[in-house]
């Protein structure tokens, strides 16, 4: 199975770092960036910033880290993902969720209220469907369209990745997505997560295939900083932080293992701290573009 790694970016960096960023990433082999969704921050938007990286690069891979889909129509997604696939073929990775990680954030995506995770559903199902299908009519129960054709179709279906923590979300991979890319999940949640959502691909009748399955983690230039130990712990206070983010290289290399072991091997790796951002790339390639295969 393939073993890769991406650099996955965060809220502090702008459009003024991100040409820099871009342009090292592609002289130095990286395999793939990942823009989050942080809407109140200084980050690009995740489609823009694919759209920016894919124009000034031959081989860069680009995937959102992850968007919100419940809250866009999915059939404008698609015309999104179908002009970026068409411009830049095998090099556009879009993973989904289900809300924002950020609270404040939430109610810009808007939804009726207790069906957010019945319109990802139907959402889900809409996009695959216009990515797929060149007329499409769709009669749901929060979508509805008639005809819907997206142009150019990618001649090979896009993977559809999806984040998640939860049961929930694992059944709703297995039944709707092509992979997952989890996060704050320590490797044996992450064996037990795709061990959950390869048994509801063969309840559906579907395989997500075996090294579609991938984390985000962090790694600190020394000890995190108290504000990254303190969301840590606020997003999983049952857990130590240091079980989650390595205080160095060294740790994320144990990290590592222990996930490939657990079954994944796609890692999007992030900074977490104020080392410089190209400094963290040239550590990067050292480090990590060896353990590739």
């Amino acid at each position: 199975m393939k073993i890769r790694f991406g650099i996955g970016l965060g809220a502090d960096i702008g459009p003024q770092q991100l040409p820099d960023i871009v342009d090292q990433l592609e002289d130095t082999g990286v395999d793939s960036l990942w823009f989050s969704e942080l809407v109140y921050s200084e980050a690009v938007d995740p489609f823009v910033g694919m759209a920016f990286a894919l124009a000034r690069t031959r081989s860069l891979k680009v995937g959102t880290s992850v968007a919100v889909l419940p809250g866009r129509h999915p059939v404008l997604v698609a015309k999104q993902l179908a002009s970026l696939a068409a411009l830049a073929p095998k090099r556009v990775l879009p993973v989904f969720g289900l809300r924002s990680a950020i609270a404040a954030e939430r109610e810009i995506f808007v939804v009726p209220d207790g069906a957010r995770a019945a319109v990802f559903d139907e959402a889900l199902r809409l996009l695959r469907a216009v990515l797929e299908h060149d007329d499409v009519s769709f009669d749901g129960d929060y979508y509805t369209v008639s005809s819907a054709a997206v142009a150019p179709r990618p001649v090979k279906p896009l993977d559809i990745w999806l984040g998640g923590s939860a049961p929930a979300a694992f059944r709703r991979i297995g039944r709707l997505g092509d992979g997952w890319l989890g996060s704050f999940v320590t490797p044996a949640e992450a064996r037990r997560a795709r061990q959950a959502i390869q048994r509801a691909a063969e309840d559906a009748g579907r395989e997500v295939e075996p090294d579609h399955f991938g984390i985000n983690l962090a790694v600190a230039d020394g000890a995190a900083s108290p504000q990254m130990l303190a969301a840590i712990s606020r997003r999983r206070p049952d857990v130590d932080p240091s079980e989650l983010i390595a205080d160095g290289w060294p740790q994320l290399h144990r990290q590592l293992d222990a996930y490939l072991d657990a079954g994944l091997t796609k890692f999007v790796i992030r900074p977490a701290g104020r080392i410089a951002m190209a400094e963290f790339v040239d550590q990067f390639v050292v480090e990590l573009l060896p353990r590739q295969n």
